[in-house]
């Protein structure tokens, strides 16, 4: 998996890591606004194994928001690697640039 990552980021460069970051912030808003606006998150809890009254209770909504963000890590990550080269394609559209990876950029440079 880790290998398919870092080609997608070789590939793709910045739309890679902008489909990532986007979808991990419509999850962490996503899980915010549940969790303040009524979603309860002690079955859940009780599912992982943890005291639905200890930390599940006393931790804020963002901290119980970043903990779901991580739990769906996984499933972000098949969707990045599905929606990239979608977003890709969209950019070139758009800017008429293609969108090239991160890597691209090093070849041929020296450092020192």
């Amino acid at each position: 998996m880790r290998k398919t990552y870092v080609r997608l980021l070789t590939e793709y460069g910045i739309v890679a890591v902008v489909v990532w970051f986007t979808l991990f912030f419509v999850v962490l808003v996503g899980a915010w606004a549940a969790i303040r606006y009524g979603w309860d998150p002690a079955p859940l809890a009780a599912r992982l194994g943890l005291d639905p009254r200890g930390l599940v209770a006393t931790a804020g909504a963002w901290a119980l928001a970043y903990v779901v963000a991580k739990l769906t890590t996984p499933l972000r990550v098949v969707v990045t690697l599905a929606l990239t080269p979608i977003a890709a394609r969209a950019y070139e559209r758009v800017t008429g640039r293609k969108a090239g990876g991160v890597m691209e950029a090093d070849h041929g440079a020296t450092t020192g």
